[in-house]
């Protein structure tokens, strides 16, 4: 049965995303408040399980494309993801029956919320990602055989683009990153339309309402005087998710960061608080490895997050600062994620990575 969305879910829902977001994605504060105003005007947003979406329904993914430190500066109007909605109903001469998160993390998680209320369509509880990734392609909807394109693109100005490249993501991905860098650096999308059968296939499910347990469970914590890191690993060891665990505690001693090509790539160092162990953190808008004197602790498809020490809120990659008290916290991704067809698309070598994939759960055992 369909969960409605409350106007008291969705900071516990963006806190949620933001940690899923593994550093990256946005920060979905901007998309919440947006989110909360549609609520507020009486607009309303109903979350179908995976089960639930008929299997001819027509399902499009939406998004925002883009580095996420440019949308601190150029905050969306709420326009744009859902023009970009229209333009590929329009070319397909369909509506959509349901909208889909591209990705469950950052602020990804809060542009298909405020499409679904604008356009008073349900969103499905689930992504493509199951975290956040910086390109079009890394999606299991792609990784099982669903096309991105046709992708209707849009701006702040309200420009438009649909880009069709077939069954070529990688290529969708090059073009529509070429005019999101036009476009001033970020963008709005819709892709992947497919079929409520495809969803139940490639999709991975329960994504949306993980975002807000996962938030939740800081929150109440934090309430009731619980240790959050403990709280967050019992409640990802019930879920497809299974394992979680804190990897260091320290500071911030060192973040360097630059946009170039629709991205921010990067690396933070964290000395432990003990004055022992110093791990390096890579970047490309997510983190995408963690390393101590060359070894690898954790590495993309697992997540690696950014948590405060105290609260364990999450920090963004844009948000990290020299001095900062942290903790790095690893979360496993589920099975679908780690086929070898899943690993071939968003697996270290997709990021220029020359390591191979290890289970984070083997690479940092809890001891």
């Amino acid at each position: 049965m369909a969960y409605r969305l409350t106007l008291e879910d969705l900071p516990d829902l963006a806190r949620g995303a933001a940690l899923l977001g593994t550093g990256g994605g946005g920060d979905p504060y901007i998309g919440m408040l947006l989110v909360a105003e549609e609520l507020r005007r009486g607009r309303t947003i109903d979350l179908l399980s995976v089960d639930e979406v008929d299997d001819d329904a027509l399902v499009i993914a939406s998004a925002f494309m883009g580095a996420p430190t440019i949308v601190v500066e150029k905050i969306p109007s709420g326009d744009e993801a859902v023009t970009a909605l229209r333009e590929l109903e329009k070319h397909l001469g369909r509506g959509a029956d349901a909208i889909i998160p591209m990705e469950c993390g950052g602020m990804n998680s809060m542009i298909p919320l405020l499409v679904s209320a604008r356009a008073g369509i349900p969103i499905v509880d689930g992504d493509g990602m199951g975290r956040a990734f910086p390109e079009l392609q890394m999606e299991t909807f792609g990784v099982y055989g669903v096309a991105g394109s046709p992708l209707a693109i849009c701006d702040s100005n309200g420009d438009t683009a649909v880009i069709d490249t077939g069954a070529d993501n990688k290529r969708l991905e090059w073009l529509a990153r070429g005019v999101t860098v036009r476009m001033g650096g970020v963008s709005y999308i819709a892709e992947y339309p497919m079929r409520g059968s495809e969803v139940k296939r490639t999709a991975i499910p329960g994504t949306m309402s993980l975002a807000l347990n996962l938030g939740r469970c800081i929150r109440e914590a934090g309430e009731q005087h619980r240790d959050p890191f403990e709280v967050l690993a019992e409640t990802l060891a019930t879920t497809i998710y299974q394992h979680g665990r804190v990897l260091l505690a320290g500071k911030v001693i060192d973040i360097e960061r630059k946009s170039s090509d629709g991205f921010v790539r990067g690396t933070a160092t964290i000395a432990g608080f003990d004055g022992g162990e110093t791990i390096t953190l890579t970047f490309q808008n997510e983190h995408l490895v963690a390393r101590h004197d060359g070894r690898v602790l954790a590495i993309v498809p697992d997540l690696i997050t950014v948590l405060d020490a105290q609260t364990a809120n999450p920090i963004t990659t844009e948000a990290l600062r020299y001095g900062q008290r942290v903790k790095v916290f690893l979360i496993s991704t589920p099975p679908i994620m780690r086929t070898p067809e899943a690993l071939a698309v968003f697996g270290p070598q997709a990021f220029g990575l020359s390591e191979e994939w290890r289970p984070v759960e083997e690479l940092s055992p809890v001891s």
